[in-house]
């Protein structure tokens, strides 16, 4: 049963998950710049089309126009979860910013960038992740989010502050496959 839970959710979140933006305001919609993630002419899929301008961007389309988010870009072109964050969701994504990466100890985006740690990198950005869509509005203190890894992350509030696992959500972003949530800490996932 438990086997077959993870199947359903893998299939559920290839068939769609995204990452980021940021915005100063809730529950924004983004549009703009729609260019594709790579010119590389030996990569397919959605991920890879040219957008038309005129449509709102799913969650890699934000994340690739933000300039707060090119760290969190390269983790994810690092482990080649590209067309999963392009396609349809609803997908939830807790975006760190590229400060919040530069909060690491020091060498440990450097060492999770290598190929030999392409799982754990990955194992790091689905723990990002939340099937559906929770609209900042829904976030209510105390509820446990279920996240791509399997594991649950925690939102608290903190006065006019909402937070995930202790990290303050400073933006938010609609996308056409979910929403987006901006976050000022990098979530590391329980260990097994």
């Amino acid at each position: 049963m438990n086997h077959l839970l993870s199947q359903l959710l893998i299939i559920a979140l290839i068939s769609g998950m995204g990452f980021f933006g940021c915005t100063n305001s809730s529950n924004s919609s983004s549009t703009g710049n729609t260019e594709t993630v790579s010119a590389s002419t030996d990569k397919a899929g959605q991920a890879f089309l040219k957008a038309d301008e005129s449509t709102v961007q799913n969650i890699l389309q934000i994340a690739v126009g933000s300039q707060d988010h090119s760290t969190l870009v390269a983790a994810v072109q690092a482990t080649e979860l590209e067309n999963v964050l392009a396609n349809n969701g609803p997908l939830t994504v807790f975006a760190p910013t590229n400060a919040a990466f530069d909060k690491l100890p020091d060498g440990t985006l450097d060492d999770l960038l290598k190929p030999e740690n392409k799982k754990v990198l990955a194992d790091i950005i689905w723990y990002h992740a939340a099937p559906g869509t929770f609209k900042i509005e829904s976030l209510r203190d105390g509820m446990q989010v279920y996240q791509a890894t399997g594991d649950n992350v925690a939102i608290t509030h903190d006065g006019d502050d909402i937070l995930v696992n202790g990290n303050k959500i400073i933006g938010s972003v609609d996308a056409s496959n979910g929403v987006v949530h901006v976050i000022d800490g990098v979530l590391l996932p329980p260990e097994s």
